[in-house]
């Protein structure tokens, strides 16, 4: 039990990660599958910015020869990561904006019907 107390934010990613990807395929809704997506990601950006972290550790630029520090690429890579996540849900939710407007629905299993409806 200590185990998991020590290691709250390991599970709090993991229960980040299963809600999107529960998310992204039990739901139908085309918009809260790329919610859910966003969710899966947050949780996996959470993961590296918690791995990245050193207990203990410094700063680089105050760190003396030989000292413990804290590795800053991680959490810069991550921040990358995040605006790169965010541009794709946008595009993913107008993509989404245009199949509403061209289908008048975002239901994935509408659309599948809608498309064997009509002829090629």
């Amino acid at each position: 039990m200590q185990f998991v107390l020590e290691h709250y934010n390991y599970w709090a990613c993991i229960a980040l990660m299963l809600a999107g990807f529960y998310g992204v395929m039990a739901k139908a809704n085309l918009v809260k599958k790329a919610i859910a997506l966003g969710l899966f990601q947050t949780g996996i950006l959470v993961f590296y910015i918690t791995i990245g972290k050193v207990e203990g550790g410094t700063a680089p630029v105050n760190a003396a020869q030989g000292a413990l520090y804290t590795n800053p690429l991680p959490h810069a890579l991550m921040l990358t990561a995040i605006v790169v996540g965010v541009s794709t849900l946008a595009v993913a939710l107008a993509i989404i904006v245009n199949i509403r407007e061209r289908f008048g629905t975002v239901d994935e299993h509408e659309l599948h019907r809608l498309e064997h409806e009509q002829p090629d």
